[in-house]
C-alpha cells in the first residue's frame, strides 16, 4: 500500500477522508484501497472501472487551485432531478401516442417552418435524414428524449441547428451522415457516457455531470434572450418547463452534435466513419467535462460553437 501511494505521489492526496485527484487528467479508481490509483484512461474516459472501496462516500478533483468534493451519495435536489432524468430517458417513442405525433410535427415546423407537413409518414422526412417515411421507426435506440433534444437543439440553437442540417459548412463528403439518424445516435451515446442508470457512480465524467444538476452550477438563464418557449410546448416537453440547471443533459446534446460535426468536418469523414466519429466526439466531451474551469456545460471548450 505504503509502495503503491509512493508511486503514485503527485497525482493524489487525501483530504477529510476523500480521494482527491488532479483534473484534468483523471484516473480510474481500482483496487481494494484509497491509495490504488492505477493508470490513466484512454481518452480521458474512465469506462467501467468501479469506485474503489465503497465506503468512501465522495471524490475530489482539484479545480481552480482548490479541490472540489464530489459526493456519490446525492443531495435531495439532486437525486430529485437525477430521478426526472433518468424518467424522460426510460420514454420510449409511442406513434399511438397524440403528444408523441405532436412532438414530432413540432420538429417538423421547427426545421421546416415555411413547408407543411405531408404526414407522420410521408417521404418528406427523409429529407430531414431519417432512414425512411416513417421516423417513428428510427426512435428505438434513444427513445423519446432523442426527440426532445433534436427539438430542444433546432429551438434553443436555431442557427447551429440548421448550419448542420443543411451541412453548410467546410467541403462535405459525397455520403454525408443522415442528420436526424445522427441525432438520435448521439442521444444514446451520451446516455451511455453519462451512466445514469446505474446505482453508483462509475466514471468521474457522471459524477461531475450529476454536480451540474445540484443547482449550484447555473447561476444564469442559459437560453437566448429572445426565445419564448410556446405553451403548446411546454405541455408537450418536459425539458422545457425545468429550471435552467435541469437543461444540463439537453445543452450537453446540443454541444455534442457540433463537435461531431466539427470533427466530421476535420477528419475528412464519410458515411463509413460514423461510429469512429461518435466514439473520438464522446472522448473530446468527456475531456472538457473534466477540465478545471468546467463546473456547467456553458463552461465546455465547444460550447463556443453553438450559435
Amino acid at each position: 500500500m505504503e509502495a503503491a501511494a509512493a508511486a503514485a505521489e503527485g497525482h493524489h492526496h487525501h483530504l477529510h477522508g476523500c480521494l482527491a485527484v488532479r483534473a484534468p487528467v483523471p484516473r480510474c479508481l481500482h483496487g481494494g484501497g484509497a491509495a490504488a490509483l492505477v493508470g490513466s484512461c484512454d481518452e480521458a474516459s474512465c469506462g467501467s472501472p468501479r469506485w474503489i472501496g465503497k465506503s468512501l462516500s465522495c471524490v475530489c478533483i482539484k479545480r481552480k487551485g482548490a479541490y472540489e468534493r464530489i459526493c456519490m451519495n446525492l443531495t435531495p435536489v439532486q437525486e430529485e432531478r437525477l430521478q426526472r432524468l433518468r424518467h424522460r430517458m426510460k420514454v420510449y417513442f409511442d406513434p399511438s401516442r397524440r403528444d408523441h405525433q405532436e412532438a414530432l410535427k413540432a420538429l417538423w415546423h421547427a426545421t421546416y417552418p415555411d413547408q407543411e407537413l405531408q404526414g407522420l409518414i410521408s417521404e418528406q422526412w427523409k429529407d430531414m435524414g431519417w432512414q425512411g417515411r416513417d421516423p417513428s421507426t428510427d426512435f428505438r435506440g434513444a427513445g423519446f428524449i432523442s426527440l426532445e433534444n433534436l427539438l430542444f437543439f433546432a429551438k434553443t440553437f436555431s442557427a447551429s441547428f440548421q448550419r448542420l442540417l443543411k451541412k453548410q459548412c467546410g467541403n462535405r463528403a459525397t455520403w454525408e451522415y443522415p442528420f436526424a439518424v445522427a441525432g438520435v445516435n448521439i442521444t444514446f451515446m451520451i446516455m451511455q457516457m453519462l451512466d445514469l442508470q446505474s446505482i453508483k457512480p462509475r466514471t468521474f465524467v457522471r459524477a461531475v455531470f450529476i454536480q451540474m444538476l445540484s443547482g449550484r452550477a447555473s447561476e444564469v438563464n442559459v437560453l437566448p434572450v429572445s426565445y419564448n418557449v410556446p405553451t403548446s410546448l411546454k405541455q408537450i416537453f418536459p425539458c422545457f418547463v425545468l429550471p435552467e440547471d435541469e437543461w444540463a443533459f439537453d445543452l450537453l446534446y446540443c454541444v455534442a452534435f457540433v463537435v461531431m460535426d466539427k470533427q466530421w468536418l476535420d477528419k475528412n469523414a464519410s458515411y463509413m466513419d460514423f461510429n469512429e466519429i461518435l466514439k473520438s466526439t464522446r472522448a473530446q466531451l468527456e475531456r472538457e467535462l473534466l477540465l478545471d474551469d468546467v463546473m456547467r456545460i456553458e463552461d465546455m471548450p465547444s460550447y463556443s460553437l453553438l450559435c
